[in-house]
């Protein structure tokens, strides 16, 4: 008989990632529907305020950031950068990133240190999926998933990390403001 350790990243089971941002304390009803079917809630910041986390932590397990809009409430719990491991990928997610070519200073630093595999922000309130060749790294920006900013489609994220693969990437469009 073999026995796979159950701590090993590379014979966990498939992780199904919901991942928002900007939600500017507001949930769309639909979201509930959408994130019901992960296994874990990502939030690259923004979020409002702690009641929103609570509903989310609700659903499935939360890990965010905190956003430049966030009060203390939000940044006393999450930090301003959260780098882990998810399966066999390198995470890191912080709320002001930039693009590809043009990331944001905190951003620059932390990916040229050590490049993650994913790299997720927000604050743009624009929806980006893009690899960026000189890192070898996933960048993306799930949008805006509330109602405030100048979006004009309320968005999240789904995809699933099946051991060190992102993959299963798709774009739920929550609605129009």
């Amino acid at each position: 008989m073999i026995v796979f350790p159950v701590n090993n990243p590379l014979f966990c089971c498939m992780t199904r990632i919901g991942l928002l941002s900007d939600t500017h304390n507001y949930l769309d009803p639909a979201i509930f529907k959408y994130l019901k079917e992960c296994d874990q809630i990502w939030h690259a910041g923004d979020i409002g305020t702690i009641s929103i986390c609570d509903q989310l932590k609700a659903i499935k397990p939360l890990t965010a950031v905190y956003g430049n809009i966030d009060g203390q409430g939000i940044r006393k719990e999450y930090p301003k950068v959260q780098r882990f491991m998810c399966e066999g990928v390198d995470v890191l997610i912080i709320h002001i990133g930039g693009y590809p070519d043009r990331y944001s200073q905190d951003a620059k630093e932390l990916i040229s240190q050590k490049p993650p595999k994913l790299f997720i922000c927000g604050h743009s309130h624009i929806l980006k999926v893009m690899f960026d060749k000189k890192y070898n790294l996933l960048h993306i920006n799930p949008g805006a998933a509330g109602v405030h900013g100048f979006h004009k489609v309320k968005t999240l994220v789904r995809f699933t990390i099946d051991k060190d693969i992102i993959k299963d990437l798709e774009v739920v469009e929550l609605g129009q403001l």
